[in-house]
């Protein structure tokens, strides 16, 4: 059950399936238009609460931290603009209600790779949500003054990079929140995993805190984790924070994640839809 007829089909009309699912979603969350002016005062005021409480740790004493405050800066401003992209806890409730109601049912007889469908998803409403907000937030975050602004790229390699890890940044993340999906088959009810997920990832992210400022030893562990694939990385290199080498081997990590967690994921929901059980109507 659940199997499509994608193996039957050629690359290029499974390419068009998967980008008509892409696109449909994508318009579909654009007209959120509301909820996006309401998530931007939302984003602004908490970036600026969190701005002002570096700033007075800073001024306590500079040298104490492992990112200057420019960097630091950039960091809360880009991840503001970026929330939507990065934060895997906020997943489509549509595809949780599907599974719990029984509307996975219909799901299963479409010609399209249930996993494969999900990811497009997914990716499609993150980054639709994006694109409402980002650039409102990065025009202020540009204009502001003094010590508060976010300065631009030095140079076109450091954006190239930061862009890079920005989408395989959106790769981790929506391949960690299809495997939270994937889980409902199992427990039916997406709070206690949702809880879990957005635990786990607000904190090893660095959402909360960014890595450096983590004690060595956890700092370590984090950076190793998938959960540093998502945010960490991109923005800590348009910081300036994760530079040369080391920005090389955060996308290295990024690129390592993204094929485990999608081979993970497939393997995963290869093994539900085989003892998956319709409840609800």
């Amino acid at each position: 059950m659940g199997k499509s007829s994608e193996g039957e089909c050629d690359p290029m009309r499974i390419a068009h399936k998967y980008l008509a699912v892409f696109r449909i979603r994508f318009v579909g969350a654009l007209q959120y238009r509301v909820a996006a002016l309401a998530g931007m005062a939302t984003q602004f005021a908490w970036g600026f609460m969190e701005l002002f409480a570096f700033a007075a740790f800073y001024r306590a004493d500079p040298g104490a931290f492992p990112m200057e405050f420019s960097q630091t800066v950039s960091y809360i401003w880009m991840q503001q603009a970026f929330l939507r992209l990065f934060f895997v806890w906020l997943g489509d409730n549509e595809i949780s209600q599907a599974i719990s109601g029984g509307g996975i049912a219909y799901e299963l007889v479409r010609p399209l790779d249930l996993y494969g469908r999900w990811l497009c998803q997914d990716a499609a409403g993150r980054l639709a949500s994006t694109a409402l907000r980002c650039v409102p937030v990065l025009l202020v975050a540009y204009l502001l003054p003094g010590q508060y602004r976010m300065p631009l790229p030095p140079d076109l390699a450091r954006l190239a990079l930061f862009l890079l890890g920005t989408a395989l940044a959106l790769g981790v993340a929506s391949a960690l929140t299809t495997l939270m999906y994937i889980t409902l088959f199992y427990t039916l009810s997406p709070a206690g995993v949702r809880t879990l997920f957005s635990s786990l990832t607000m904190f090893l992210s660095g959402s909360i805190v960014p890595i450096p400022f983590f004690p060595a030893p956890l700092r370590a562990v984090a950076e190793l984790l998938p959960f540093a694939a998502i945010q960490n990385t991109p923005l800590r290199i348009y910081s300036g924070n994760m530079a040369g080498a080391e920005a090389l081997r955060g996308v290295a990590l990024q690129i390592f994640w993204l094929a485990a967690l999608l081979l993970a994921g497939r393997l995963c929901m290869d093994r539900a839809l085989k003892k998956v059980v319709v409840q609800g109507g």
